[in-house]
């Protein structure tokens, strides 16, 4: 069993149960699925980058992932409907628990002046957005093959009913909020 995993199980859902009266472990707020979007809007000129893009993230989440189209075109941004402007990928169960496993303990400590994410990023249904500047915090992205240094959103969404819910189930499973 994943680490994380059973760190909730074991951890957060009694503290959780015990903080908000839950009647039944399964009121008990649960992370549901992260989803990572990394937007490519110069692959309009070079669709070389797409490419490159969809490759980092596959190699980040160790999952493939899909291409996100333009649903109206904009010519101000030289857009097109259809184009392809961007890609993510949607993790669930132990690829999810592998991911921000990863994420915690090995990518975020490497990150210069870290001092631990916003905890304002809440949208008041219980889900967490947090963006990234450059893809090379992660182990597995090699500097030398960077084609163009890009961000990412991470979104965790949860099943919790409030912020208040869903920032102490995700501070128990242990994202370093700032203090």
């Amino acid at each position: 069993m994943n680490r994380l995993k059973e760190k909730y199980l074991k951890e957060v859902v009694p503290s959780l149960m015990s903080k908000y009266n839950y009647k039944s472990v399964m009121e008990a707020p649960k992370l549901e699925k992260i989803v990572i979007n990394m937007g490519v809007g110069d692959a309009t000129t070079n669709s070389k980058l797409m490419d490159a893009a969809v490759a980092d993230l596959a190699k980040i989440s160790g999952q493939k992932p899909v291409v996100t189209r333009a649903r109206k075109s904009i010519a101000g941004f030289k857009v097109r409907e259809g184009q392809a402007i961007g890609c993510k990928v949607t993790l669930r169960g132990d690829n999810m628990y592998d991911f921000m496993d990863k994420l915690i303990s090995i990518s975020l400590p490497q990150v210069r002046d870290f001092r631990g994410v916003s905890p304002k990023a809440f949208d008041g249904r219980g889900n967490y957005t947090m963006g990234i500047k450059e893809q090379l915090i992660f182990a597995e992205i090699d500097y030398d093959d960077v084609v163009k240094v890009r961000g990412m959103d991470i979104v965790f969404v949860t099943t919790a009913k409030t912020n208040e819910e869903s920032f102490d189930l995700l501070n128990g499973l242990g994202i370093p909020f700032r203090k």
